[in-house]
């Protein structure tokens, strides 16, 4: 006769699994933050509370766990183009989201590598996660466009390039600010109809 208590126990250690999983991607999303992706992943594991053993068990390298780290971030921007979408108006959409694009380069210092990946020519490069970042940003912009006749059709990944070249040009810490109002001053050009002359 089985024990009480005994058919329970499977489901505890997922549920402890799970937490540990969600307490050291949280952990290293703030500490590659603070010090960028070559932080220490013994310091990662001490401060969100578990053993070495235990981080190495879900993420068995470093490339695994900065990959779920931009594999959360990615899924977020992901979703927040849909629901921006859905609640403003397009080119508002496309403003909001391209501020929490800066916002999410800026907090876990990867300018290059996030621009790199979102510009990329190979339709595969930066995995899943690139194209479908890729697409989200690509429906913002055709939204926009097509919203209003007198919009100029640009290149958007020009966009993130003038964003990285902000950022590495002069990388002093009000970089985002700056970014973001280089790019409201793009998204007001687009609305400048074009001179026949």
């Amino acid at each position: 006769m089985q024990k009480p208590g005994r058919q329970s126990q499977p489901k505890k250690v997922r549920a402890d699994g799970q937490r540990n999983r969600t307490a050291i991607l949280t952990t290293a999303r703030l500490i590659f933050r603070e010090k960028g992706s070559a932080a220490s992943l013994e310091e990662i594991a001490r401060a969100a509370g578990v053993g070495n053993g235990t981080l190495y068990r879900h993420f068995p390298s470093r490339d695994a766990l900065v990959d779920a780290v931009c594999h959360d971030d990615a899924r977020g921007l992901i979703e927040a183009a849909a629901q921006l979408g859905k609640d403003h108006q397009p080119i508002d959409a496309l403003l909001y989201w391209l501020d929490a694009f800066i916002d999410h380069v800026a907090e876990r210092n990867i300018v290059i590598e996030s621009v790199s990946v979102l510009t990329a020519s190979a339709p595969d490069s930066g995995g899943t996660d690139g194209a479908d970042v890729r697409a989200a940003l690509l429906a913002l912009f055709d939204r926009t466009i097509t919203s209003d006749d007198s919009c100029v059709p640009i290149d958007p990944f020009d966009v993130l390039r003038a964003i990285a070249g902000i950022a590495t040009i002069s990388p002093s810490s009000d970089w985002p600010d700056r970014a973001k109002r280089l790019v409201r001053t793009i998204i007001a050009g687009l609305q400048q109809p074009l001179s026949n002359g």
